[in-house]
């Protein structure tokens, strides 16, 4: 019996679900009904982006307002939500971890800036070499910041969160590792039920309604036409930024395959939904509850997929920095600017730390940069206002490669972490959100 439950849990990585009948089987329990297939998170994405892209050539404005409104309530919800999911999340993770989680936050900040960084440098050395001669003669037009021209909501509702995000990380980190000081009783089992009230939350809240949200950022950034103006105007740039962005993940899931001895092609495969929900939503927040599911579905205990994914969400946006550092050197060459390549490698590094500041919301990581674009690069309003453009205009594909990374810094901490946290933390020990 003992042998029959092992098998079930190391089955959980594979698939959550098999394991969990697989256990209760093996303990006796009378396995459910078979369930019907679902139309799973990742097939209905896919539905809302073709639906918007062919809707809003032809929606009049006054319905495209609701989705509009939609959105903007939605959205309002979420930024609520997102600090209580930080909290729910990371502390109860931290204090699973042990006494090894205050050197588990230092390895993973130094890990997530290690890969920033990276990406940084590997978009620069690919930007100076191509882009001269493809931008040879470039025009770049006309552009407006999309949120400028972005169909009017019919109303707003505001609803301020709780704390910021950067309050929720810190509250997170000192209850977290406090509770590892600690003998466990009753406020480590608050935290453990405030997870449970979370994950129900984005159960039966967040992730129905995402294809929708996806649905109206889709419809909004076709009827306004900014998306196709950036597009024409830097369409040889933001290829070369998906080009990168694949060798980046194919480099990541390398070294996290290596870590965990899987293969790295079918691991990054499972991350698919969080890629697909961040490319939708452009935002690494937003899309926390479904990349700490697709993590987990790679094998990641729960409470480093906890702590990590979080975590990540605000402090690693290699993907963000690749495509900001590719734009600024595309843009420096239309404008007529000096490429200073030692300017170039301190804003890179500097860019690195910035990010950290960089709120996980649709647009956070230019905001957070335009200050040192114009303090080491010499951007003057109008180059800032034109990187703006560029970035919000595709902010997905940015966002998408940052939280898919997410999942590969997960995987090389528990590697590093094996044998050295406290606790059973065996895949599928805690709730996971369903129709992912």
């Amino acid at each position: 019996m003992n042998s029959n439950l092992d098998s079930a849990v190391d089955s959980a990585a594979e698939d959550p679900a098999a394991a969990r009948g697989a256990a209760d089987s093996a303990a006796g329990t009378p396995s459910a009904a078979p369930r019907r297939p679902r139309f799973g998170l990742l097939p209905r994405i896919l539905v809302a982006i073709v639906l918007a892209i062919l809707l809003g050539l032809v929606m009049p404005e006054s319905i495209a307002r609701v989705f509009t409104t939609f959105n903007g309530i939605f959205s309002g919800f979420l930024g609520f939500l997102i600090p209580l999911i930080i909290v729910g999340l990371v502390t109860p993770a931290i204090a699973e971890l042990g006494r090894g989680a205050g050197k588990m936050l230092a390895a993973t900040t130094g890990i997530a800036y290690l890969s920033t960084v990276l990406c940084g440098l590997f978009a620069l050395g690919i930007s100076l070499v191509l882009l001269p001669r493809m931008l040879d003669g470039a025009s770049i037009g006309t552009l407006e910041n999309p949120e400028d021209s972005a169909i009017a909501a019919y109303f707003d509702i505001e609803i301020p969160p709780v704390f910021d995000v950067m309050t929720a990380l810190v509250l997170s980190f000192c209850l977290g590792i406090g509770l590892t000081l600690v003998k466990k009783g009753a406020l480590q089992e608050s935290f453990e039920q405030l997870r449970t009230i979370i994950v129900r939350i984005i159960e039966a809240i967040i992730v129905p309604l995402l294809p929708l949200y996806i649905f109206g950022m889709f419809l909004g950034l076709t009827m306004n036409g900014q998306i196709w103006t950036v597009i024409g105007t830097f369409l040889a740039v933001i290829l070369l930024v998906f080009a990168m962005t694949v060798v980046v993940l194919l480099a990541q899931y390398g070294v996290a395959g290596l870590a965990m001895g899987r293969n790295p092609l079918r691991m990054l495969g499972r991350m698919l939904p969080a890629y697909m929900t961040a490319l939708g939503t452009s935002s690494s927040a937003a899309t926390i509850p479904v990349t700490v599911e697709c993590t987990k579905r790679n094998g990641i205990p729960d409470a480093i997929a906890d702590f990590v994914i979080p975590l990540g969400a605000t402090i690693h946006l290699a993907g963000s920095t690749l495509k900001i550092t590719t734009f600024a050197v595309a843009i420096m060459i239309v404008t007529g600017m000096e490429l200073n390549v030692p300017a170039l490698l301190g804003f890179v590094f500097m860019l690195g730390i910035v990010m950290i500041a960089a709120p996980g919301v649709p647009g956070g990581a230019i905001m957070a940069a335009a200050g040192v674009l114009s303090s080491i690069l010499g951007f003057d309003e109008a180059a800032v206002g034109l990187m703006i453009a560029a970035y919000i205009a595709i902010d997905s594909f940015g966002t998408a490669t940052n939280v898919t990374g997410d999942g590969a810094i997960a995987a090389v901490m528990t590697r590093l972490s094996k044998g050295r946290v406290e606790g059973d933390l065996a895949a599928g020990q805690h709730e996971q959100v369903h129709g992912v």
